[in-house]
């Protein structure tokens, strides 16, 4: 199975996403991660990508579709989560296109709805842990008292310097001007299933559960 998490900043994707990598053994595709990963690599795309994000330039649609296919190669039965791409409707086509390619096909795109207002007291108020990026927010999930991570045992924390309000809303008009579209091309491809993304993390992970069963 593969599926999109689609939603604005904060709403939960990264979690969710590793809570499908461990219940279904799906890979998560998290283009932030993939970018990273490349530019340590040494590789010729790597290299590539270096060089752009050093030059503080945006990195092409091609070569996320590109660092996608290396990953899309091979046998993985569980099938893969998109985390952060597709974030326009020409970056949608050239995933389908891709899939199609490789005899594959999306299943399902989870739409995590938010109420912003809501996202924004999520948003300040969250810190993650800076070994393994388990997430704690210090109303629904707070960091243990013994500072310790409950996912890896890590003892320190950190929080995104645009975690504040201002950045927040700069961050969600951005997602609504180019992201927000893609709800209404899936829905139109009968793809579109929608949760409520401000449950408690097991609800929430309950919920997709749910929808990608049906």
């Amino acid at each position: 199975m593969n599926i999109i998490l689609l939603g604005p900043p904060g709403a939960g994707k990264g979690t969710q996403a590793r809570r499908l990598t461990e219940d279904r053994g799906m890979i998560q595709l998290s283009t932030g991660d993939m970018l990273r990963d490349a530019r340590s690599s040494g590789t010729e795309m790597g290299n590539k990508v270096a060089a752009i994000m050093d030059a503080g330039e945006l990195v092409t649609d091609d070569i996320v579709i590109g660092l996608i296919e290396e990953k899309l190669e091979g046998d993985h039965a569980g099938g893969f989560i998109f985390d952060g791409f597709p974030r326009t409707l020409a970056q949608a086509d050239a995933l389908g296109a891709l899939l199609g390619k490789h005899g594959s096909k999306l299943d399902a795109v989870v739409e995590m709805r938010v109420d912003d207002g809501a996202l924004v007291n999520r948003i300040t108020a969250r810190a993650t842990c800076a070994s393994c990026g388990e997430v704690y927010n210090d109303l629904t999930k707070p960091i243990p008292a013994d500072g310790t991570c409950t996912n890896c045992g890590g003892t320190e924390f950190k929080r995104r310097a645009d975690d504040n309000p201002e950045s927040l809303r700069t961050r969600l008009m951005e997602y609504y001007k180019k992201t927000s579209p893609l709800i209404g091309y899936y829905y139109a491809k009968g793809d579109l299933k929608s949760v409520d993304g401000l449950g408690e993390i097991e609800e929430v992970a309950k919920a997709i559960s749910k929808v990608l069963s049906d």
